[in-house]
């Protein structure tokens, strides 16, 4: 299993189109893939309406984790995607 801490850096927080960008950018791997903030909700991070669910605003902190086959590469890109504020910073 991998896992990267990650803070949301998008002024609006992960609203809907930051969200679908991360959900198309996981279900490119086969890993599972969950998205979980300081007390203890999670998201499978390839579920849109998961990941608004748990209301994440600018500056939170969540656990970005991957287990599967190809879950290094899965961290490591959707890492990225957090780091760039999904295109839009």
């Amino acid at each position: 299993m991998q896992t990267r801490v990650l803070t949301i850096i998008n002024e609006e927080g992960l609203h809907l189109r930051p969200a679908q960008v991360l959900a198309n950018a996981a279900g490119q791997f086969a890993a599972d893939i969950y998205v979980e903030v300081a007390d203890g909700q999670e998201a499978n991070a390839k579920s849109v309406l998961g990941i608004i669910a748990l209301g994440l605003e600018k500056g939170a902190e969540v656990k970005l984790s991957a287990d599967g086959e190809d879950e290094e590469q899965a961290v490591a890109k959707l890492a990225e995607l957090f780091e760039q504020g999904f295109g839009e910073q």
